[in-house]
């Protein structure tokens, strides 16, 4: 009777390893130089479901710092033993307080005295959300190319820049002086943003690192324009002069329909609206988009397909820009209505947030635009009613953008199941036997 042996290949030595596989060493290779595309990728590409649920965990986290930071929840506490009910019920006193407040101050205020005042606050939030949308669309379009452009604070300071000099320098008829103000800040704010798209194209400098020090620059830039004779004529460098009334944005609501009218919702609104439209447009339906996408899954492929990955970072960069530009017409054509230091706030580093929670899609950057605008127009009233401070707003967001970073982290909170898994096959009755 001969005993049976393992098949082995004849081709191998006995007692020696097979080769490996030089594609497989190369990819390996490759891999610690494409972790952060990756990583990009997987933010990107995660679902409508996780973002919901950030949302859901962050307002959670916030109601637990609202509570913590209440009064009469800490006194008691101090009973908890005795009465353990006063705490729960002071703690939930507390939240939905100032969640409530924070609705009236976003959406609609049924404690209003007038019609017009009770829809004043989504007027609002409109309003803050404009900008956000705007930059949110500039920083999705580089994500769906594998950029973080980071630069979309001083790319909004251009912008501004360009944008309120036509507006007061210019005498222009009403229509065209508008048109001609937002093209200066829309092409202010791309040529900023072409600078690292043309420097990562031609010497592969890091497009993070280039935006952060233009930010740097504009913030500086802006601080000695202001102090020039031309946009500060006689006056303490802290506001240019302000914008002529033909380069303004007409108000949304006219002052026919509501008397007295203290609106500041304006058609910027219709320029975000019609900018996420292109987008869409540019993304989905555009060869432009397409290729903008490839280089984005992978630069690699899309060099050997024909593509030119420098011409399309620069593209990426100029139209990211562009749209960033956009965003300073909200507050220097239509609310501040005049050029100072602090006309970017914060808006170019909250975009980025609005970009990742938006999963860099036009739609879900344009909603996620309108849910930011809504915590900043609320926290307003629920800071003066329920003496919350609105610094639970800042936590509520940098919450949300850890869990958007961190999809894992959701699906465990609430136990979900990881799509990227691979599934397990059925066990079969001779395995569940053994």
């Amino acid at each position: 009777m001969t005993e049976e042996r393992p098949a082995t290949n004849p081709e191998t030595p006995p007692n020696e390893t097979p080769p490996k596989d030089p594609a497989a060493s190369t990819d390996q290779e490759g891999l610690g130089g494409d972790q952060g595309r990756a990583a990009l990728r997987q933010i990107v590409n995660g679902n409508a479901a996780i973002s919901f649920l950030a949302i859901v965990v962050a307002l959670v986290l916030g109601g637990f710092l609202i509570a913590l930071a209440d009064e009469r929840v800490q006194e008691a506490a101090g009973y908890f033993f005795a009465r353990p009910f006063d705490l729960l019920g002071a703690a939930w006193t507390s939240v939905s307080d100032a969640y409530v407040a924070m609705f009236r101050g976003a959406v609609f205020d049924w404690r209003a005295a007038s019609f017009a005042d009770s829809i004043r606050p989504i007027t609002e939030s409109f309003v803050y959300a404009i900008p956000l949308i705007l930059a949110g669309l500039g920083i999705s379009v580089g994500f769906r190319a594998g950029l973080f452009n980071i630069g979309a604070q001083g790319q909004i300071i251009v912008g501004a820049i360009l944008a309120s000099y036509i507006g007061f320098a210019w005498d222009l008829p009403i229509g065209l002086h508008l048109i001609l103000a937002i093209l200066g800040a829309l092409v202010g704010g791309a040529l900023y943003g072409a600078i690292p798209g043309v420097l990562k194209a031609t010497s592969g400098a890091n497009e993070v690192i280039v935006t952060i020090m233009l930010n740097w620059i504009a913030v500086y830039g802006i601080a000695w324009t202001l102090k020039q004779a031309v946009f500060n004529p006689g006056r303490s460098g802290q506001r240019s002069p302000a914008v002529l009334d033909s380069a303004l944005y007409p108000r949304l609501i006219p002052d026919w329909l509501v008397p007295g009218n203290s609106f500041r919702l304006h058609w910027g609104l219709v320029v975000a609206i019609l900018a996420t439209l292109f987008v869409w447009w540019l993304l989905e339906r555009s060869t432009i988009g397409f290729q903008l996408r490839a280089v984005g899954a992978n630069p690699h492929a899309a060099r050997t397909a024909g593509m030119s990955v420098g011409r399309i970072t620069v593209i990426t960069m100029v139209i990211a820009g562009g749209l960033a530009g956009l965003a300073a017409t909200a507050q220097v054509l239509g609310t501040e209505r005049s050029l100072t230091a602090g006309v970017a706030a914060s808006y170019g580093f909250d975009a980025i947030t609005v970009a990742l929670l938006g999963r860099s899609r036009p739609l879900g950057t344009f909603l996620a635009g309108l849910l930011f605008g809504a915590l900043k127009a609320g926290g307003s009233l629920m800071q003066r009613i329920t003496a919350t401070e609105i610094d639970i707003i800042l936590v509520v967001q940098s919450v949300i953008v850890l869990l958007i970073a961190a999809p894992p982290l959701v699906r465990s909170i609430f136990r979900l199941p990881d799509p990227d898994a691979p599934s397990r096959a059925p066990v079969t009755k001779k395995e569940a036997a053994a």
